[in-house]
């Protein structure tokens, strides 16, 4: 609703970690009646590498369904090294990467229809 977008026209779906993030996006491109997603995470580094390997395998997996099904995904995913990192960027000091991810992504709605028409 911050960006100018109703309620009703929005659809919120979660899935369990970042690394299903790709899935999930996929499984909403799929429908017709959507136009474009905001995939959203927090990874938070811990003390061993699966940190990389979830990061990597969601910023891939994100790239590849958007490219694959031809849909703009807002991307969110917040690679920080601590929680305060991330409340920091979820709307405290450093702004609002959420919203930040959904401008771009209705950006790139609005730049497909019209190269499109």
């Amino acid at each position: 609703q911050t960006v100018g977008i109703p309620a009703s026209q929005l659809n919120i779906e979660w899935v369990p970690g970042a690394f299903e993030l790709p899935l999930g996006a996929q499984l909403l491109c799929q429908n017709p009646k959507i136009d474009g997603v905001v995939a959203i995470g927090v990874v938070i580094q811990g003390e061993t590498k699966h940190f990389d390997f979830v990061c990597q395998g969601a910023t891939d997996g994100i790239m590849q369904v958007m490219l694959s099904e031809n849909k703009p995904i807002g991307f969110c995913v917040l690679t920080d090294n601590n929680i305060q990192q991330s409340i920091d960027r979820s709307g405290g000091k450093h702004g609002n990467k959420g919203i930040e991810a959904a401008v771009a992504c209705l950006d790139m709605i609005k730049m497909k229809i019209k190269l499109m028409q």
